[in-house]
């Protein structure tokens, strides 16, 4: 007698082959039945011998397509109904989709061999892709994931894809972006009222390229400007129309070995530089590109790819290229052709323009391989919008994020989707791309906002808390910023009860007493709560939030707490003008909050090192002082940063830095001896708080810890075993992770 199996399974299994791969096994194990995709992932149903369901069932966990991956799988015993065969049946849409969206996938070797095949009917064709590889998240209008739901429904496929498309032993069965150079889009390059398409566009796109032209370069979730990496006129160029001044660039490299030409590469870069994610990797530099990175040891670099990207290489592009998002400073990545051209055309030379539409703009993503494991910086094209975890709760929630490096979390059924980087709040555009990502998300998870649960930021003026409070809600909750942060790496783990003492180190945060906090130390668990237990010595902030881009406005807060200052506006410290006006604000309290921030901290110590002007980019002063610490290879003792009375002293820290400089010790060695007096500190405050209250585990989370070398000094004082280090890996330690830990707190409020 058969018997019979029903099977559901959720994870990311639709858009990445997953029914022809079913299709396939049930057929090699001689059992009938069907498979579809449902709004919670694939439904399954087989009948056949027990030998050929158990054989069945333990390859579908071992035996996946190579973007596919399983969260959830249920198996129930079913009553056999007599079918004679295994078919693949229409998606069902019943109630709100749950299923995960695949993220966008880079070109597969297969596809790539056809790519350069001149009798392959898709030769040099830049859409090339099939159900191992190609855009997901950037082509899907709505769940389920069919090409009718997608932005390739204006192109009907011919005879010959259709055939491939409905052949379950192809691998581009029911690929839903699959097309060819005769029924699907093209590529066209527009120069100065002249149109060009297909091979030639690639062509003359890369002679261009070789000429130090700027090309704008439409790639899967938005535009690139490209040039010659190592062209420095054309370099200079991006940099003025762009109004760059100095923030680095990312490189693309042709292939593997260019990169390992350019960077020192590890084992760990390596597997993230050719992941399926395909993300820039920051790491260190074996030569100059001039204007590229300035006052930075570290390249970001990435490799091709989409299909067009490997043509511009093949056709002759330098084989390094800078390939940096297409926008003005600090605005979203263009996506729409329309806007790209009027937004672009001061900015770029030509347009390099594909005729498939963007469904939302995605950025690429930035990570790099840390001491305790790979860190996200941006998370976008590749990760987003991955579930990052499955939180114990059934009520959706929408978290907003913070308003620096904004992103979302959407959680439906328990999961927890994570938008995309959105970017920076207090511009326009940005906060325009915000409100489209949650009308996105919500629309197609088929979530009703008046439905949610919805957490923001406790500080009341930031953008994304008051378009919460605008919103029409069931329930409203407020997170504070930084134990979000640490919430967000317990969330990552799955861990709702572990204990631990959780350290969050940025620039700023509403505190729970109105004041900047940024250099805190909580002890307690997701269902219980975070309780402060220390910070950082509280200090004087002139101007609040403005003193974040004049590192010498910070400054004057915290050294108006030192005795016997000397003349910070004389050599070698040359403080400009806008320190006295800050140290008169101080004086008079008029202006002036109070604060707890680290990042300020770091500031501070690089105004005193000669970083006196005002930032051009978030955070830009703190990475000069790393650099400049990382020129100093010696092993040199820490500065005096003591844990006391239930608080990190920085009076004694910036004390001898001032007596240094102004005695002509080397700006790198002060700057490598403040580095590890900073992660001593740290190490010295957890080993005491973790005695004081039996816990072996401590979270670090938040902008600071983007630091490598902070990280790889905090390792080094560590007694090997005495605690763990648990830190993000799935979404950024900057505010790009605040989100996915809000929402984790909501569930348990």
């Amino acid at each position: 007698m058969p018997s019979a199996r029903s099977i559901r399974v959720r994870g990311v299994v639709q858009g990445v082959g997953f029914r022809p791969f079913v299709y396939r096994l049930a057929r090699a194990h001689t059992l009938a039945g069907w498979v579809l995709n449902g709004e919670e992932g694939v439904e399954i149903f087989l009948e056949g011998a027990d030998t050929g369901l158990d054989a069945f069932v333990e390859r579908l966990k071992t035996e996946l397509p190579p973007a596919a991956s399983i969260s959830e799988l249920e198996i129930a015993q079913a009553k056999p109904l007599g079918l004679g065969d295994f078919v693949i049946r229409e998606s069902q849409r019943r109630e709100h989709p749950t299923v995960r969206i695949s993220p966008d996938l880079p070109v597969c070797d297969a596809c790539l061999a056809e790519l350069f095949d001149p009798k392959d009917r898709r030769h040099r064709y830049p859409y090339i892709n099939c159900t191992n590889c190609g855009p997901r998240y950037t082509v899907i209008l709505d769940l389920p994931y069919d090409r009718p739901y997608t932005t390739m429904k204006g192109w009907p496929l011919d005879r010959y894809c259709d055939s491939e498309y409905h052949d379950p032993e192809n691998r581009r069965f029911h690929a839903q972006p699959v097309a060819c150079p005769a029924c699907g889009p093209k590529y066209y390059l527009q120069s100065k009222g002249e149109r060009c398409e297909g091979k030639e566009a690639i062509q003359k796109s890369a002679r261009l390229l070789r000429k130090g032209r700027i090309l704008a370069v439409k790639g899967l979730g938005g535009y690139h400007l490209a040039c010659d990496a190592r062209n420095g006129d054309a370099v200079v160029a991006i940099r003025e129309r762009k109004y760059r001044k100095e923030k680095p660039f990312a490189v693309m490299a042709k292939d593997l070995a260019s990169v390992q030409q350019l960077v020192d590469l590890s084992p760990d870069a390596v597997e993230l530089l050719t992941s399926t994610a395909r993300p820039i990797v920051l790491a260190p530099a074996k030569v100059e590109l001039p204007g590229v990175a300035p006052d930075n040891s570290e390249l970001g670099v990435m490799l091709p790819y989409t299909p067009l990207q490997h043509l511009l290489f093949e056709a002759g592009a330098p084989d390094l290229l800078v390939m940096t998002s297409a926008n003005r400073s600090s605005e979203p990545i263009a996506y729409e052709d329309e806007d790209a051209l009027e937004s672009l055309s001061a900015i770029a030379d030509e347009f390099l323009i594909g005729e498939r539409p963007i469904a939302r703009r995605v950025d690429d993503s930035v990570a790099r391989a840390g001491p305790f494991g790979p860190t996200i910086l941006r998370r976008a094209r590749g990760y987003a919008p991955a579930a990052v975890t499955t939180l114990p709760v059934t009520r959706p929630i929408l978290a907003v994020g913070a308003d620096l490096k904004n992103s979302i979390t959407l959680v439906v059924d328990g999961q927890a989707f994570v938008s995309q980087h959105i970017g920076d709040l207090d511009h326009y555009q940005a906060f325009r791309a915000f409100q489209e990502t949650i009308r996105d998300l919500t629309s197609m998870y088929e979530v009703r906002v008046e439905d949610l649960t919805i957490v923001h930021d406790a500080h009341p003026e930031y953008a994304s808390t008051k378009h919460a409070l605008g919103l029409t809600s069931a329930r409203l909750i407020s997170v504070q910023h930084h134990r979000a942060h640490v919430a967000s790496v317990l969330a990552e783990r799955g861990e709702w009860d572990k204990q631990v003492l959780g350290v969050s180190f940025d620039g700023t945060g509403f505190g729970d007493d109105g004041s900047i906090w940024g250099g805190e130390f909580f002890v307690g668990s997701l269902r219980a709560g975070f309780e402060r237990v220390t910070h950082l010595r509280g200090a004087s902030l002139p101007g609040g939030d403005a003193a974040a881009h004049l590192p010498v406005q910070a400054a004057a807060g915290f050294l108006a707490q030192l005795e016997k200052l000397p003349d910070l506006t004389a050599g070698p410290f040359a403080f400009p003008t806008r320190y006295r006006q800050a140290v008169e604000l101080v004086q008079k309290k008029i202006r002036t909050f109070g604060t707890t921030s680290i990042g300020r901290l770091f500031d501070t110590a690089a105004a005193l090192l000669g970083f006196t002007r005002e930032m051009s980019f978030e955070g830009q002063a703190a990475m000069w002082l790393e650099q400049l610490a990382r020129t100093f290879r010696q092993e040199i003792e820490p500065y005096p940063f003591p844990f006391r009375e239930q608080e990190l002293d920085f009076r004694p820290l910036l004390s001898a830095v001032i007596d240094d400089r102004a005695h002509g010790r080397p700006i790198n060695q002060i700057a490598r001896a403040f580095q590890r007096s900073i992660a001593q500190g740290i190490v010295d405050a957890a080993k005491k708080i973790c005695q004081q209250n039996v816990l072996d585990t401590v979270v670090f989370s938040g902008g600071v810890f983007q630091n490598e070398l902070l990280l790889e000094d905090v390792k080094s004082f560590l007694d090997e075993g005495l605690l763990q280090i648990w830190t993000n890996h799935a979404v950024p330690p900057n505010d790009g992770g605040i989100s996915l830990g809000q929402a984790a707190m909501a569930a348990f409020m």
